[in-house]
This record gives C-alpha cells, structure tokens and sequence, in this order.
C-alpha cells in the first residue's frame, strides 16, 4: 500500500499524525507546504492525501484541484477550522473525500483516514478489475484453447456442447459464447435441467396453456419463448428426464413446439448451448440419454478444463475473487502471501474455480488480519484434519452459498450428528434460510455470528473494548467500527 501524505505548515500538527499513523502501521510522508506536494505528484502519488486548508505559498482548496486533475479517485481529507465552514463547503465541491475540523481528536482523525484508505483500495480494485478479468480469466494453455474456440465461434450459431466438471465455469463460457455471436444483443435464458422437479420441468420449457393443469390459472411463456432471437443454454442436460428428451429432440429438428396443454404450434428461433459434467456417450449407452439428441447436440464440443489442471491460474484467480468479495461485502480487500497461494496450487479444489471463489469469500470475512498467511486457510487446505473431538471451524464448502460443513451434502445428517452443536444449528438455519429464499442469507449470517461474538467478549472483559479486541484476535478500530455497524452501542 502506498504512503499516505499530511502536508500542513504546522510541524505539530504533523508530528502528531505521523505518529499516530505509524501506531497503525500506515507510511507516511509530510510535506509543509503545497509546492512541494505538486512537485512529488509528477514521481509518485499517495493513497490518501490530508491536508491543511490554509498554508503559505497556497492553499488546500487549488491543491484539491490539482491532486483531482490527475489523479481523479484518490481521497483528499481537508483540515480545517470551524471558522472555515465555507472553505470546507468548497472543499466537499471540488471533490474532497471529507474535512477534519480544527482541533481534531486524534484517534477521530486515524479512523477517519482509515476510511479513507479503504475507499481508495476499493477504487483500486474497481479500476483494476475490467483490465485484469474480463469476463473469463485464464492463462494456462488449457484455458487459451478455450478462448481461441470462442473466438472461432464468435460469428457461428451452431450449436456447443460444454463439458467439464461442476464448477468449472460452463455458464461464463455459455455466456461468452452468447454475447460474441450474432445473437448477443438479444436475451441469454439460462435453465438447470436438473434442479427442476420432472413434472414442472416441461412447462418451464415450453410453456402451458391456461387450465393445461391443475394450478395453470393463466398461460405462460416457457423459456423457449423467452430466449426468442437469442441464446437458450440447458444446463446439466445429462438428467433430463427422456421424455423430454423427444420433445427437444423435434425442437432441435423442425424448430417448432407446442405449449403443455396447446394445439397452435409455435416457432422456435433459438440457438441451443447445452452442457454437462457427465459422460454422455456413457449415458447412451446406458440408454439413459437419446443418442440421436446427443448428435443432435454434440455438433461442436468444448471442454473445460478442472482447476488442478491449470493450477498456474490459481495465484491470479485468487486475487481476483479476494478483490470481488471485498467489493461486494463494502470491506478493505485482503492481500495473500506467496506461501499461502502456493499453498492453494497444490490443492485439487474438487469443486473447482466455484470452490475457489468461495474460498476467498471466506477468507474475506473470516481471516484476521489483512494478510492472509497460510495458518489462515482451513484445515482441508494444509493437508490435515481438526483434532478429534475438537470443534471444526466454520469452513467454505464447494457449490453452497454459504460456508458451512458437511462438504457432501448427502451426508448431512450424519455429518451434522458428528459436528458440533453449533454447527448443527447454523446448518439448519441456513438451510431454512435457503429453502425460503431469503436473499440476503449470508449478511443475515454474518451479522449474527459476528454480533454474538463481539457481545461475549465484551462480556467476559466487561465492556473493556480494547481487551475484548485483543481476544478476538482482530484491532481496536476493527471492533469499534463492528459494535457501530452491529447496533451494539446499548
């Protein structure tokens, strides 16, 4: 992270700051008049930028200008005194992050300045992001096929068959597919063939009439009508129930269909993207899927490799998705060290680039400091396994939205008899949640684990926050910020 400037012509003042800044383990460089600031700008820049409003040889307002022409998202902090309110109504105009009001507590001042950071990170992030992930990221030459087939396929309306094991990314392939083609500008309609129940899953397809059933009180528009001039893409094709299989089969064919319950044929436009972690030939010759589909579909084929196979993406992943889950949570994004990323390259991620990601949302809200080391990363990550007996900790688990043990969700019951109580009940609280579709699970879950958390350590030190920082193992501004966004003020 870069330094932070104070430029003010008081040394106190500056001397103050500094110190107090470097307590927190900030850089830092002072500057007692604007010339210079300017000056240093044409080498370097700072992450935040505090400045006095009224100084010899300029003042904070022109520098704000300034420091904003080149540098338009860097957060300038202006000091000022009460008797400057109109200095600090210019300063709020000409961009300024916020203005600190002469005399200043210096501890205000620290936290202050530490959002200001947070919010300079994020805009780094922010600005990073489109050049660093477009919509797919991958160097390993795996991923490079990959992408050259895109391409190749960028101007087609064939139709793709995408296999690869779950996680892998078939959806973000399907939409690049979809956006690149000349049907990029009309709807991409997405449907998993296996999540839906095999009564409902016709319907959802291709539509029904009013009264076609008991329930259909009006007529609907399946997905076929609504991927119409665009791209229809039909995840985990594998489980599709084979009767179903016929109907799309005659789609794919003529291009028409009926509605459930209709008898006025309806034209398909529609281009077909399907996908599958299971082995299709196998499947045909189980006679579990239509082989005449499976040619049907199987026109070009395009493979997504497993993460251990391109292991080499993963440092670049990570930070990747550690920067998305800070953006997404409103947090400071966590920086990782080489031997904690070389850590994860050697691990097979079973649940792949989706595990991954998950992985570092975890990390994002669960790792203490800011740098996550490896004695950071769960245990199934360093190759051993909780003590018997002794409390596993919270953990992500590939495929499920929040991070939460048993990893074979098959297993639950058993697993949830095996984990501690605790976890038994946050299990089945997410799982009420998730059935219900709340969509706000994982802050709901957050809040309250880290709300409970807080209010038992500031029971056991008896409100001493200080004290109850330093159990928890996170900083004293870290708890102050959580009890204020927490409402555990009372």
């Amino acid at each position: 992270m870069k330094p932070i400037w104070v430029v003010d012509d008081d040394q106190s003042i500056r001397f103050v700051l500094e110190k107090a800044l470097q307590r927190e383990q900030f850089a830092v460089r002072t500057f007692s008049n604007p010339r210079d600031v300017v000056k240093a700008l044409d080498d370097d820049a700072p992450q935040v930028l505090v400045s006095d409003i009224r100084m010899p040889g300029g003042s904070g307002i022109e520098l704000l200008t300034t420091v904003k022409a080149r540098h338009p998202g860097l957060p300038v902090i202006i000091m000022t005194a009460f008797s400057d309110l109109d200095s600090a109504v210019s300063a709020f105009q000409g961009g300024a992050f916020e203005y600190l009001p002469k005399p200043f507590d210096v501890m205000a001042a620290v936290d202050l300045i530490r959002r200001a950071v947070e919010e300079s990170l994020r805009e780094e992030v922010a600005e990073a992001a489109p050049v660093q992930a477009p919509e797919m990221l991958g160097q390993a030459p795996a991923m490079q096929d990959v992408f050259r087939a895109i391409g190749r396929l960028s101007q087609s309306q064939v139709t793709v068959m995408i296999t690869g094991e779950s996680g892998t990314g078939k959806e973000l392939v399907a939409r690049a597919l979809h956006k690149h083609s000349p049907r990029g500008n009309g709807p991409f309609i997405a449907i998993n063939t296996a999540a839906i129940p095999k009564d409902l899953l016709e319907s959802e397809l291709f539509g029904h009439e009013r009264g076609a059933f008991t329930g259909a009180q009006t007529t609907r528009r399946g997905r076929f009508e609504q991927a119409d001039g665009g791209t229809l893409f039909l995840d985990e094709i594998g489980d599709m129930p084979f009767d179903l299989q016929t109907r799309l089969l005659r789609v794919l064919s003529d291009g028409q269909f009926y509605r459930v319950g209709g008898h006025q044929p309806l034209k398909s436009n529609v281009r077909v993207i399907a996908a599958t972690h299971q082995n299709l030939e196998e499947r045909v010759r189980q006679g579990a899927f239509r082989e005449d589909l499976f040619h049907r579909l199987n026109v070009i084929r395009l493979r997504l490799p497993a993460l251990r196979e391109r292991r080499e993406d993963i440092p670049m992943l990570t930070r990747f998705f550690l920067g998305k889950s800070a953006r997404d949570l409103g947090v400071e994004a966590k920086r990782i060290t080489d031997a904690a990323l070389a850590r994860l390259a050697g691990f097979d991620f079973p649940g792949n680039v989706r595990q991954l990601e998950n992985l570092c949302h975890w990390l994002t809200v669960m790792a203490p400091a800011q740098v996550v080391e490896i004695k950071d990363l769960p245990p199934e990550m360093m190759g051993t396994t909780p003590a018997q007996g002794a409390a596993e900790p919270v953990r992500p688990v590939h495929g499920a939205a929040a991070a939460v043990p048993p990893a074979d969700l098959a297993a639950g019951a058993a697993a949830a008899m095996s984990a501690p109580t605790w976890l038994g009940d946050l299990e089945r609280e997410a799982r009420r949640r998730l059935d219900a579709g709340d969509p706000d699970v994982w802050d709901a879950l957050t809040r309250q684990f880290e709300g409970r958390l807080i209010h038992t350590a500031l029971e056991l030190t008896r409100g001493r926050r200080i004290e109850a920082a330093q159990r928890l193992g996170i900083g004293r501004n870290t708890i102050t910020r959580k009890i204020q966004e927490l409402g555990l003020e009372d």
